[in-house]
């Protein structure tokens, strides 16, 4: 069992000693942060960061991935409680230019949960990793494309471009980026360390992610396609390659400078395990006298939106095993949280922060070694910590 520093409150010593266990044969950093009716009763960290040789603690800084979406959900929220957005308006009601090419008709529920037909940038459209540090030229592409599938009629994860859509709504309705209002409303307020475009400042502070396995790439997903006898010429497929290209490049541009530096809301926010289960925390609950969602904008935003619906085709031969809410993902059996209710979002490679309101509870575990393994299974570092928190709770 690996050495675990930090503390817990009485009762939630199992907690440690599986998070221990968890991260006993880990090459890299994690942290575990656990918030209950808006007190910290877990605070962990273990490991090191064998890449910088950086020191490693409670206040080091990852990147986040997608746990990312569930940070610009919550601020998109906060403008919908304050009358700043409309989850049934269309998007054009705030981006004009929005409305091109078959998109007038999408509304903002339809972007957060996944179901506008603009998963991925088009093949053609250039964008790669260089290209996601530049917001202008990321926005400009989505508003001239056309959906890669009838609106509304099927959903599949928009895993890089929904924080550009969800990002410009904020920059629209409030003339601030959505780095700029993550700071001012939700950082600021609570304390957090927590970053979309990360001031140079705080750079000394960041662990460099990694991995030591050979993930399935761009080509080896086409072998699959192509032996499950979908078409990989079709416009939503070669989409989806490329995004996976653009990912696995990405992956490395996170690593610089110029990735933390940029605004890429689905998967560059930086911050910690503290940040995030305080964050999640004030969506449930008051912090510190600061609650970020009244009870009826949690509710509405943590209610699935895509159960009945299926993939677009050529897609829809595969199994639907995601559930998601509006910019939140729900509990299901490959990302296990704490049961139905729970909402909030995993990241490539391990990281996962969400609130559970029935128990009062707000979690967030971040890592720095990417588990690249079968991601339609939980991460196997999650399940010692998850069960012994169960098992506190009952």
């Amino acid at each position: 069992m690996t050495s675990v520093q930090g503390s817990v409150e009485p009762g939630f010593e199992a907690v440690r000693d599986a998070f221990g266990q968890a991260q006993a044969e880990d090459e890299g950093g994690a942290q575990l942060c656990v918030y209950r009716h808006g007190r910290p009763v877990v605070d962990l960290w273990a490991g090191q960061d064998p890449i910088s040789q950086m020191s490693w603690d409670a206040e080091s800084l990852v990147v986040l991935m997608s746990v990312s979406k569930g940070v610009t959900a919550t601020c998109v929220h906060m403008l919908v409680e304050r009358g700043q957005l409309d989850l049934d308006a269309p998007v054009r009601d705030y981006w004009p230019e929005f409305a091109a090419n078959g998109k007038a008709d999408i509304t903002v529920a339809d972007v957060l949960s996944h179901r506008a037909g603009l998963s991925s940038f088009d093949a053609e459209s250039g964008i790669g990793p260089d290209e996601m540090n530049d917001w202008s030229t990321c926005v400009a592409a989505l508003e001239s494309m056309s959906p890669l599938w009838q609106p509304g009629t099927a959903f599949y994860y928009h895993s890089l471009t929904l924080g550009y859509l969800a990002g410009e709504l904020v920059r629209r309705v409030t003339g601030k980026s959505v780095g700029d209002f993550l700071a001012a409303e939700v950082a600021g307020p609570l304390g957090l360390s927590l970053w979309i475009g990360l001031p140079e400042r705080e750079e000394y502070r960041v662990a460099p992610q990694f991995t030591r396995e050979r993930w399935l790439g761009p080509a080896d997903i086409e072998a699959v396609l192509v032996k499950m006898g979908i078409d990989v010429s079709g416009r939503l497929v070669r989409a989806t390659l490329a995004t996976l290209a653009t990912r696995e490049d990405g992956i490395e541009m996170l690593n610089t400078r110029a990735g933390h530096a940029a605004e890429i809301p689905s998967g560059n926010a930086i911050g910690n395990a503290r940040s995030l289960a305080r964050l999640y925390a004030a969506t449930i609950g008051e912090v510190d006298g600061i609650r970020l969602l009244a009870p009826e904008t949690m509710e509405r935003a943590r209610q699935t939106q895509t159960d009945g619906l299926r993939s677009p085709a050529p897609f829809d031969v595969i199994p639907v095993t995601q559930r998601i809410a509006y910019g939140y993902e729900n509990n299901r059996p490959a990302r296990p949280m704490l049961g139905d209710g729970s909402f909030g979002n995993p990241g490539t490679g391990g990281r996962i922060s969400y609130a559970h309101p029935e128990s009062g509870i707000a979690v967030a575990y971040t890592c720095t070694n990417m588990n690249g393994a079968n991601p339609e299974a939980p991460d196997p570092r999650w399940l010692p910590w998850t069960a012994a928190l169960h098992e506190a709770l009952a």
